[in-house]
């Protein structure tokens, strides 16, 4: 399916509801309009039914009395609106008794409103007569004379040739003219919408024209506010893919320019063991040696690049330092053994939330360098301590320590204290592994009576909350 517009769905949101709107109201300004013109025709039939009763006479008493009119059907002309619609009367008793007009007339059978509109017993009906759809007034007219009383029911009844001719040219005059109201909407919100969605437009041609790999920050200062947070959040994805590249860059440089050195030392010593220039043990012994320094180096370079990749991740755990670093000493148990450490390990429970790989790495690389530069018998202790917001990873050997020049640029990569023995990597990937989560990583000299005696190694990591 093609993606939602966004014009389209602003078109939509914003005429679909006004013409709906508009449709409502007009049929509820034609039902208001045919109204008002019934209500103004049946006053004409009210004045018609009145000019009759106006003609009445009576002799006798109540059911005694005799009703007598004479309508000319002259009278009624000046009712008449126009010569579309016909007039037709009836006047009869209360018992249906027809006296004047027209007998076929159906005989008004109805009641009068508790509240009639005017000031008269009037009622008024629909009907058909002669075939015809017609509208009846019924007036019930007191009728008094010297010679006796009574009650008269008069009724008036109109063909609606004229109401229905009125009430079409009002339905078309207001079709019409709503009709100019939806073309008027419609081309205003097409052009407020053309012109509210340009800034996107020319976003999205601003980053289609641009080369391939550029992931510079969007410059669009003249944008709309709405859109801002857009553009700052593009402006973000952007800056990490780019750091993401750098690294890769990076990475992909430095192992080519690293394992280029020991690849050569290994071609070396192998032409070297093939020409017999070397004894074969011997030549076989600094093999493996060079071949344990490039897989160490190679380790030690994935898991650079892993930290960056989890770094992006966001399923972190809540895990316990203290028992990551014990089964991380366990793991490195015959190391320690090997050299004869006097080994101490003291901890509490920290909670921090991180990748299980990434707690276990950093133990590994600080324990593992401190086991490396810890001497023969040496001592080496751990401990970790914690308070209401960090905990902080100690690790204590008793090697020379660190010079003042090693120490500007122990955390780069490649910047090893000894290159036989280590690719410099270690260090740097502790940093990144304490940036990642949030923490510290600092090296210090231990310093008893003017001469180091060991360093310290302090990680320091934020608790889970």
């Amino acid at each position: 399916m093609g993606a939602l517009s966004l014009r389209r769905y602003l078109l939509l949101g914003i005429l679909v509801p006004v013409c709906l709107l508009v449709i409502v109201n007009t049929f509820s300004l034609y039902s208001q309009a045919l109204s008002a013109v019934n209500t103004a025709y049946d006053r004409t039939l009210l004045a018609s039914a009145k000019s009759i009763g106006e003609q009445l006479d009576v002799t006798g008493y109540d059911e005694k009395s005799e009703l007598r009119v004479t309508v000319p059907y002259a009278a009624l002309e000046a009712f008449e609106a126009d010569n579309q619609s016909r007039l037709f009367y009836r006047v009869s008793t209360l018992n249906g008794e027809t006296i004047s007009g027209f007998a076929q007339l159906p005989f008004w059978r109805g009641h009068i409103p508790a509240k009639p509109p005017y000031a008269a017993l009037v009622d008024f009906y629909d009907d058909v007569f002669m075939e015809d759809d017609v509208r009846v007034a019924v007036l019930l007219q007191p009728v008094a004379s010297a010679q006796g009383r009574g009650m008269a029911v008069i009724q008036v009844a109109e063909t609606l040739e004229l109401r229905q001719t009125l009430a079409r040219k009002i339905l078309f005059d207001t079709v019409w003219h709503q009709a100019l109201l939806i073309a008027v909407i419609a081309l205003v919100v097409v052009v407020v919408v053309q012109r509210a969605t340009r800034p996107v437009r020319d976003l999205s041609a601003q980053l289609q024209a641009r080369p391939e790999g550029d992931l510079t920050q969007i410059a669009a200062a003249g944008a709309p506010r709405e859109l801002l947070p857009l553009v700052d959040a593009t402006n973000a994805v952007m800056g990490r893919l780019q750091q993401l590249l750098d690294h890769q860059k990076r990475f992909v440089r430095d192992t080519a320019h690293q394992l280029r050195t020991p690849l050569a030392v290994l071609k070396v010593q192998v032409q070297s063991a093939l020409h017999g220039d070397i004894n074969p043990l011997d030549a076989l012994g600094e093999i493996n040696q060079t071949v344990d320094r490039a897989t160490t180096l190679a380790n030690q370079m994935l898991s650079l690049a892993k930290v960056e990749q989890l770094r992006q991740q966001a399923d972190l755990q809540v895990m316990d330092l203290a028992q990551v670093v014990r089964s991380v000493a366990l793991d490195l148990s015959a190391l320690i053994a090997g050299k004869n450490i006097d080994f101490d390990i003291e901890t509490v429970p920290a909670l921090i939330q991180s990748h299980e790989w990434m707690l276990g790495e950093l133990a590994r690389n600080l324990l593992h360098n401190a086991i490396k530069h810890t001497p023969e018998s040496g001592t080496l202790a751990v401990r970790i301590v914690s308070d209401s917001t960090h905990a902080a990873l100690t690790i204590s050997d008793s090697g020379p320590g660190i010079s003042v020049e090693l120490a500007t640029r122990l955390y780069q990569p490649f910047s090893a204290g000894n290159v036989r023995h280590g690719s410099g990597l270690g260090l740097a990937i502790c940093r990144e592994i304490t940036h990642a989560l949030g923490g510290s990583i600092s090296l210090d000299n231990r310093v008893m009576h003017g001469k180091v005696v060991g360093l310290d190694a302090i990680a320091r990591l934020p608790l889970a909350s």
